[in-house]
Protein backbone atom coordinates (compact mmCIF):
# COMPACT_ATOMS: atom_id res chain seq x y z
CA UNK A 1 0.00 0.00 0.00
CA UNK A 2 1.51 3.05 -0.84
CA UNK A 3 1.49 6.43 1.24
CA UNK A 4 -1.25 8.10 -0.69
CA UNK A 5 -3.59 5.11 0.01
CA UNK A 6 -2.38 5.20 3.84
CA UNK A 7 -3.65 9.01 4.15
CA UNK A 8 -6.76 8.05 3.00
CA UNK A 9 -7.16 5.08 4.65
CA UNK A 10 -9.21 4.91 8.17
CA UNK A 11 -10.44 2.18 10.67
CA UNK A 12 -14.20 4.16 10.63
CA UNK A 13 -15.13 7.42 8.83
CA UNK A 14 -17.97 9.47 10.47
CA UNK A 15 -20.44 10.83 8.48
CA UNK A 16 -21.97 13.93 10.41
CA UNK A 17 -20.68 16.06 13.03
CA UNK A 18 -23.06 16.96 15.33
CA UNK A 19 -23.53 15.74 18.84
CA UNK A 20 -23.89 11.34 17.86
CA UNK A 21 -21.00 11.88 15.36
CA UNK A 22 -18.32 13.66 17.45
CA UNK A 23 -19.24 11.22 20.89
CA UNK A 24 -18.79 8.04 18.15
CA UNK A 25 -15.49 9.95 17.08
CA UNK A 26 -13.88 11.07 20.12
CA UNK A 27 -14.81 7.38 21.48
CA UNK A 28 -12.83 6.29 18.70
CA UNK A 29 -10.50 8.32 19.12
CA UNK A 30 -9.62 7.71 22.28
CA UNK A 31 -9.37 3.88 21.08
CA UNK A 32 -6.49 4.92 18.80
CA UNK A 33 -8.84 4.36 15.59
CA UNK A 34 -7.68 6.19 12.83
CA UNK A 35 -10.75 8.35 12.49
CA UNK A 36 -12.34 10.65 10.12
CA UNK A 37 -15.64 12.96 10.70
CA UNK A 38 -17.02 14.42 7.57
CA UNK A 39 -19.85 16.93 8.81
CA UNK A 40 -21.39 19.05 5.99
CA UNK A 41 -22.55 21.77 8.73
CA UNK A 42 -26.12 21.90 8.99
CA UNK A 43 -26.97 20.88 12.47
CA UNK A 44 -30.78 20.62 13.67
CA UNK A 45 -30.49 22.96 16.26
CA UNK A 46 -29.03 25.23 14.64
CA UNK A 47 -31.73 28.08 15.18
CA UNK A 48 -31.95 27.18 18.73
CA UNK A 49 -29.80 30.41 21.02
CA UNK A 50 -29.85 27.37 23.64
CA UNK A 51 -29.63 23.70 24.84
CA UNK A 52 -31.34 22.24 27.36
CA UNK A 53 -30.92 19.17 29.36
CA UNK A 54 -27.50 18.00 29.02
CA UNK A 55 -26.22 17.81 32.25
CA UNK A 56 -22.92 20.07 33.05
CA UNK A 57 -23.59 21.68 29.40
CA UNK A 58 -27.30 22.72 30.55
CA UNK A 59 -28.07 26.46 28.73
CA UNK A 60 -24.76 26.02 26.39
CA UNK A 61 -25.40 27.42 22.52
CA UNK A 62 -25.40 24.40 19.90
CA UNK A 63 -22.53 26.43 18.26
CA UNK A 64 -20.33 26.53 20.99
CA UNK A 65 -21.23 22.82 21.88
CA UNK A 66 -19.99 21.59 18.64
CA UNK A 67 -16.95 23.56 18.86
CA UNK A 68 -16.03 22.70 22.27
CA UNK A 69 -16.30 18.61 21.24
CA UNK A 70 -14.42 19.72 17.73
CA UNK A 71 -11.40 20.68 19.86
CA UNK A 72 -11.37 17.60 22.20
CA UNK A 73 -11.31 15.56 19.37
CA UNK A 74 -7.65 17.10 17.76
CA UNK A 75 -6.26 15.81 21.27
CA UNK A 76 -6.94 12.57 19.99
CA UNK A 77 -5.88 12.22 16.22
CA UNK A 78 -9.39 13.09 14.86
CA UNK A 79 -9.53 14.54 11.62
CA UNK A 80 -12.56 16.45 11.01
CA UNK A 81 -13.39 17.72 7.66
CA UNK A 82 -16.33 20.24 6.73
CA UNK A 83 -17.66 18.48 3.53
CA UNK A 84 -20.47 15.85 2.13
CA UNK A 85 -19.98 11.99 1.68
CA UNK A 86 -21.65 11.76 -1.58
CA UNK A 87 -21.51 7.76 -2.51
CA UNK A 88 -19.82 4.71 -0.32
CA UNK A 89 -19.83 1.41 -1.71
CA UNK A 90 -18.69 -2.07 -0.49
CA UNK A 91 -15.09 -2.70 -0.73
CA UNK A 92 -13.70 -5.85 0.87
CA UNK A 93 -14.43 -5.73 3.93
CA UNK A 94 -14.96 -1.87 4.61
CA UNK A 95 -16.25 1.04 2.44
CA UNK A 96 -14.79 2.82 -0.59
CA UNK A 97 -16.04 6.61 -0.44
CA UNK A 98 -16.28 9.41 -2.35
CA UNK A 99 -16.55 12.67 -1.10
CA UNK A 100 -18.09 16.09 -2.91
CA UNK A 101 -14.66 17.64 -2.91
CA UNK A 102 -13.00 14.44 -5.23
CA UNK A 103 -11.11 12.72 -2.36
CA UNK A 104 -11.85 9.23 -2.07
CA UNK A 105 -11.22 8.11 1.34
CA UNK A 106 -11.77 4.63 2.54
CA UNK A 107 -12.90 2.87 5.68
CA UNK A 108 -13.60 0.32 7.71
CA UNK A 109 -16.28 0.85 9.54
CA UNK A 110 -19.12 3.60 9.02
CA UNK A 111 -20.95 5.49 11.59
CA UNK A 112 -23.84 7.55 9.69
CA UNK A 113 -24.59 10.20 12.01
CA UNK A 114 -26.36 13.22 9.68
CA UNK A 115 -29.84 13.72 11.33
CA UNK A 116 -33.14 15.15 9.78
CA UNK A 117 -34.88 18.07 9.16
CA UNK A 118 -38.16 19.03 10.16
CA UNK A 119 -40.56 20.03 7.71
CA UNK A 120 -42.30 22.98 9.11
CA UNK A 121 -46.35 22.74 8.67
CA UNK A 122 -47.43 25.35 5.58
CA UNK A 123 -48.17 28.59 8.11
CA UNK A 124 -47.25 31.95 7.18
CA UNK A 125 -44.45 33.39 9.07
CA UNK A 126 -43.71 30.32 11.48
CA UNK A 127 -40.13 29.11 9.69
CA UNK A 128 -38.95 32.51 10.70
CA UNK A 129 -39.97 31.81 14.02
CA UNK A 130 -38.61 28.67 14.52
CA UNK A 131 -36.20 28.03 17.67
CA UNK A 132 -37.79 31.46 18.87
CA UNK A 133 -40.96 31.45 20.52
CA UNK A 134 -42.29 28.80 17.79
CA UNK A 135 -41.31 25.43 19.49
CA UNK A 136 -41.55 21.95 18.95
CA UNK A 137 -40.10 20.39 22.61
CA UNK A 138 -41.09 20.85 25.94
CA UNK A 139 -38.35 19.18 26.85
CA UNK A 140 -35.95 21.05 25.36
CA UNK A 141 -37.78 24.56 25.75
CA UNK A 142 -40.12 24.09 28.70
CA UNK A 143 -38.76 25.88 31.41
CA UNK A 144 -37.59 28.41 29.77
CA UNK A 145 -41.45 29.66 28.27
CA UNK A 146 -43.25 28.09 31.31
CA UNK A 147 -45.97 29.96 32.34
CA UNK A 148 -46.57 31.97 29.31
CA UNK A 149 -49.66 31.50 27.10
CA UNK A 150 -49.10 28.56 24.58
CA UNK A 151 -50.78 27.77 21.36
CA UNK A 152 -50.37 23.89 19.99
CA UNK A 153 -50.97 23.40 16.22
CA UNK A 154 -52.32 19.54 16.21
CA UNK A 155 -50.07 17.00 14.02
CA UNK A 156 -52.70 15.42 11.56
CA UNK A 157 -50.97 11.99 13.22
CA UNK A 158 -51.54 12.72 16.87
CA UNK A 159 -53.79 16.01 17.33
CA UNK A 160 -53.82 16.41 21.21
CA UNK A 161 -50.25 14.62 22.01
CA UNK A 162 -48.52 17.84 22.19
CA UNK A 163 -51.15 19.73 23.85
CA UNK A 164 -51.25 17.08 26.55
CA UNK A 165 -47.44 17.32 26.93
CA UNK A 166 -46.86 21.09 27.31
CA UNK A 167 -50.00 21.59 29.77
CA UNK A 168 -47.61 20.15 32.31
CA UNK A 169 -45.53 23.50 31.44
CA UNK A 170 -48.62 26.41 31.61
CA UNK A 171 -52.05 26.23 32.69
CA UNK A 172 -53.03 28.23 29.91
CA UNK A 173 -52.75 26.23 26.27
CA UNK A 174 -55.03 25.89 23.09
CA UNK A 175 -54.58 23.57 20.78
CA UNK A 176 -55.46 24.90 17.01
CA UNK A 177 -57.24 21.91 15.53
CA UNK A 178 -56.04 22.80 12.11
CA UNK A 179 -57.93 20.48 10.49
CA UNK A 180 -57.22 17.53 12.25
CA UNK A 181 -59.85 15.86 14.38
CA UNK A 182 -59.91 14.52 17.58
CA UNK A 183 -60.75 11.09 19.27
CA UNK A 184 -63.01 10.93 22.32
CA UNK A 185 -60.48 9.82 24.68
CA UNK A 186 -57.96 12.78 23.59
CA UNK A 187 -61.16 15.44 24.05
CA UNK A 188 -61.57 14.13 27.58
CA UNK A 189 -57.85 14.36 28.54
CA UNK A 190 -57.56 17.41 26.48
CA UNK A 191 -60.93 18.55 29.12
CA UNK A 192 -59.20 17.16 32.12
CA UNK A 193 -56.25 19.12 31.59
CA UNK A 194 -57.55 21.97 30.85
CA UNK A 195 -56.96 23.03 27.26
CA UNK A 196 -58.59 24.98 24.93
CA UNK A 197 -59.35 23.92 21.49
CA UNK A 198 -60.11 26.23 18.50
CA UNK A 199 -61.39 24.95 14.98
CA UNK A 200 -60.68 26.46 12.08
CA UNK A 201 -57.42 26.69 9.75
CA UNK A 202 -54.31 28.09 10.68
CA UNK A 203 -53.39 30.53 8.21
CA UNK A 204 -50.25 32.44 10.36
CA UNK A 205 -48.60 33.61 13.18
CA UNK A 206 -49.04 37.42 14.33
CA UNK A 207 -45.80 39.27 15.21
CA UNK A 208 -45.66 42.41 17.20
CA UNK A 209 -42.23 44.28 18.29
CA UNK A 210 -40.90 41.01 17.31
CA UNK A 211 -42.88 38.92 19.81
CA UNK A 212 -45.12 36.39 18.97
CA UNK A 213 -48.75 37.74 20.09
CA UNK A 214 -51.23 35.17 18.18
CA UNK A 215 -52.16 32.68 15.38
CA UNK A 216 -53.87 33.85 12.95
CA UNK A 217 -57.19 31.40 11.64
CA UNK A 218 -58.66 31.41 8.29
CA UNK A 219 -61.42 34.23 7.50
CA UNK A 220 -59.46 36.66 9.88
CA UNK A 221 -59.26 36.12 13.18
CA UNK A 222 -56.56 36.25 15.80
CA UNK A 223 -56.55 34.01 18.88
CA UNK A 224 -53.79 35.70 21.54
CA UNK A 225 -50.27 33.59 22.50
CA UNK A 226 -46.80 34.15 23.33
CA UNK A 227 -45.37 30.38 22.33
CA UNK A 228 -46.59 28.35 19.71
CA UNK A 229 -45.82 24.61 19.88
CA UNK A 230 -45.81 23.03 16.37
CA UNK A 231 -44.13 19.59 15.83
CA UNK A 232 -42.57 19.14 11.84
CA UNK A 233 -45.21 17.77 9.81
CA UNK A 234 -42.94 15.20 8.89
CA UNK A 235 -39.51 14.22 9.85
CA UNK A 236 -37.16 14.09 7.16
CA UNK A 237 -33.80 12.42 8.15
CA UNK A 238 -30.64 12.90 6.24
CA UNK A 239 -30.34 9.37 5.24
CA UNK A 240 -29.75 9.16 1.64
CA UNK A 241 -26.39 8.03 2.28
CA UNK A 242 -28.17 4.53 4.48
CA UNK A 243 -30.88 4.19 1.42
CA UNK A 244 -28.11 3.78 -1.15
CA UNK A 245 -26.12 1.05 0.78
CA UNK A 246 -29.83 -0.60 1.62
CA UNK A 247 -30.51 -0.43 5.25
CA UNK A 248 -33.96 -1.65 6.36
CA UNK A 249 -36.61 0.88 7.58
CA UNK A 250 -39.30 1.09 9.87
CA UNK A 251 -42.37 3.41 9.93
CA UNK A 252 -43.63 5.93 12.61
CA UNK A 253 -46.02 8.56 12.56
CA UNK A 254 -43.76 10.77 11.59
CA UNK A 255 -41.87 9.10 8.79
CA UNK A 256 -39.33 6.31 7.67
CA UNK A 257 -36.38 5.85 9.74
CA UNK A 258 -33.61 3.35 9.48
CA UNK A 259 -33.80 0.34 11.62
CA UNK A 260 -31.12 -0.28 13.74
CA UNK A 261 -30.24 -2.86 16.69
CA UNK A 262 -29.39 -1.38 20.71
CA UNK A 263 -25.78 -0.37 19.24
CA UNK A 264 -26.83 0.98 16.15
CA UNK A 265 -25.81 -1.18 14.38
CA UNK A 266 -27.65 -1.01 10.96
CA UNK A 267 -29.05 -3.99 8.43
CA UNK A 268 -25.78 -3.29 6.18
CA UNK A 269 -22.59 -5.01 7.52
CA UNK A 270 -19.74 -2.63 9.21
CA UNK A 271 -22.38 0.44 9.03
CA UNK A 272 -23.96 1.60 11.94
CA UNK A 273 -26.29 4.96 12.71
CA UNK A 274 -26.53 6.97 15.69
CA UNK A 275 -28.72 10.38 16.60
CA UNK A 276 -31.63 11.57 14.89
CA UNK A 277 -30.84 9.78 11.71
CA UNK A 278 -32.73 7.18 13.60
CA UNK A 279 -35.40 8.32 14.97
CA UNK A 280 -37.31 11.46 16.02
CA UNK A 281 -36.96 11.32 19.78
CA UNK A 282 -33.17 11.87 20.20
CA UNK A 283 -32.67 14.83 21.78
CA UNK A 284 -28.52 16.54 21.97
CA UNK A 285 -27.85 14.22 25.24
CA UNK A 286 -29.49 11.13 23.67
CA UNK A 287 -27.47 11.48 20.53
CA UNK A 288 -24.16 11.81 22.18
CA UNK A 289 -24.82 8.71 23.74
CA UNK A 290 -25.82 6.74 20.50
CA UNK A 291 -22.83 7.68 19.52
CA UNK A 292 -20.94 6.14 22.21
CA UNK A 293 -22.75 2.74 22.31
CA UNK A 294 -21.72 2.59 18.25
CA UNK A 295 -18.36 3.42 19.34
CA UNK A 296 -17.81 0.77 21.67
CA UNK A 297 -19.01 -1.59 19.30
CA UNK A 298 -17.31 -0.93 16.67
CA UNK A 299 -13.85 -0.78 18.41
CA UNK A 300 -14.35 -4.02 20.30
CA UNK A 301 -15.24 -5.80 16.26
CA UNK A 302 -12.56 -4.49 15.01
CA UNK A 303 -10.35 -5.98 17.77
CA UNK A 304 -11.39 -8.96 17.78
CA UNK A 305 -11.61 -9.00 14.24
CA UNK A 306 -7.88 -8.43 13.77
CA UNK A 307 -7.25 -10.68 16.75
CA UNK A 308 -8.51 -13.34 14.81
CA UNK A 309 -6.83 -12.88 12.34
CA UNK A 310 -3.39 -12.90 13.75
CA UNK A 311 -4.26 -16.09 15.42
CA UNK A 312 -5.16 -17.69 11.86
CA UNK A 313 -1.97 -16.60 10.60
CA UNK A 314 0.28 -18.08 13.83
CA UNK A 315 -1.22 -21.13 13.51
CA UNK A 316 -0.64 -21.33 9.62
CA UNK A 317 2.49 -20.63 10.72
Amino acid sequence: MNALMDENTYDVVVVGGGAAGLSAALVLGRSRRRTLVVDAGEPRNAPSAHMQGYLSRDGMSPAEFLAAGRRELLAYGVEVRTGEVTGAVPDGDGFALTLADGTAPTARRLVVATGLVDELPEIDGLPGRWGRDVLHCPYCHGWEVRDRAFGVVAHPAMPAHQALMVSHWSPDVTLFLNGAELAGQDARLLAAAGVRTVEGAVEGIAVEDDRLTGVRLAGGRTVGCEVLFAAGTRLLPRDGLLRRLGAERYETPFGSFVKVDETGRTSVPGVWAAGNVTGPNEQVVNAAATGYRAAVTINGELLMSDLTARADSLADD
